[in-house]
């Protein structure tokens, strides 16, 4: 009995110092990615990736489309791509995420998906059965989402590999509700300039301008939509200076900017 109270005391001590060592690793890396705003995150985690034919097609780094052709314009031209808004006043997005992450990533995209219940009409709620669409959280390929309604099953991905964090829960969700990036908006070139001279070959679809909604807000260098000034670039140099004050600081959010916040509201008369 003695040397078997032994054997699983030292069992129990060594799972509870594998488990700490696991959540060690988790905190060590969350701390070094602390510092980073939330483009320079979503760039390190989808980049290198490898793309299989079954992965949807990514442009502007996150943006998930269906075919090339979605490439040089914004889906949500052609036709309606905002939730729907209840007789209460309240916008109610279903949905589910997937078994692929454990509690303590369940409890930062929670965490992401309540942040919107404080400032907006918007209220994220778990699917049911009747839901014709709703979001699917996986951890998919990178970090990635379509942009507005799609219909149906629609998924958000967050990988477990670099895409928890508040910041990007927040800025995959705003895809998910309609919004391009801030670098795209069709105003782009009286506040941004881009130096495709800068950018990786083949990657100069990232910067196109499309017709977006900019519902009467100025240009917002702090968006949590702003990429940073080094976006795409192949040789360290810049690939967006600011205009006319190239010393302007920008696409440094961790979270939503008031503007974002504002637009929001204003899209889904809040």
């Amino acid at each position: 009995m003695a040397r078997s109270s032994v054997f699983w005391a030292l069992a129990l001590l060594l799972l509870s110092a594998c488990c700490w060592a696991d959540n060690r690793f988790e905190d060590l890396a969350e701390d070094a990615a602390e510092g980073l705003s939330v483009s320079e995150l979503l760039e390190r985690a989808n980049s290198n990736l490898i793309r299989s034919a079954d992965d949807p097609i990514l442009t502007e780094g996150d943006i998930a489309v269906d075919t090339e052709a979605e490439r040089n314009a914004d889906p949500c031209t052609s036709w309606g791509c905002t939730w729907g808004k209840w007789t209460d006043g309240k916008v109610y997005i279903p949905y589910y995420i997937t078994n692929h992450f454990n509690s303590r990533e369940k409890a930062i995209i929670t965490r992401g998906l309540e942040s919107f219940s404080s400032f907006s009409c918007i209220r994220f709620r778990p699917s049911s059965s009747s839901d014709r669409d709703w979001l699917s959280i996986e951890s998919q390929n990178g970090c990635y989402s379509y942009v507005g309604r799609r219909g149906g099953k629609q998924v958000v991905s967050l990988a477990r590999s670099g895409c928890l964090y508040h910041g990007t829960v927040q800025h995959e969700l705003l895809h998910a509700l309609g919004f391009n990036h801030e670098q795209t908006r069709s105003d782009r070139d009286n506040h941004i300039k881009v130096l495709l001279q800068n950018v990786h070959s083949g990657m100069e679809h990232n910067f196109r301008k499309i017709a977006t909604l900019n519902q009467g807000t100025a240009y917002d260098y702090n968006s949590v939509m702003q990429y940073h000034r080094y976006a795409f670039s192949k040789n360290n140099q810049p690939t967006m200076v600011p205009i006319p004050n190239a010393s302007v600081n920008f696409g440094n959010a961790k979270e939503m900017s008031r503007s974002d916040i504002a637009r929001l509201n204003t899209l889904y008369k809040c």
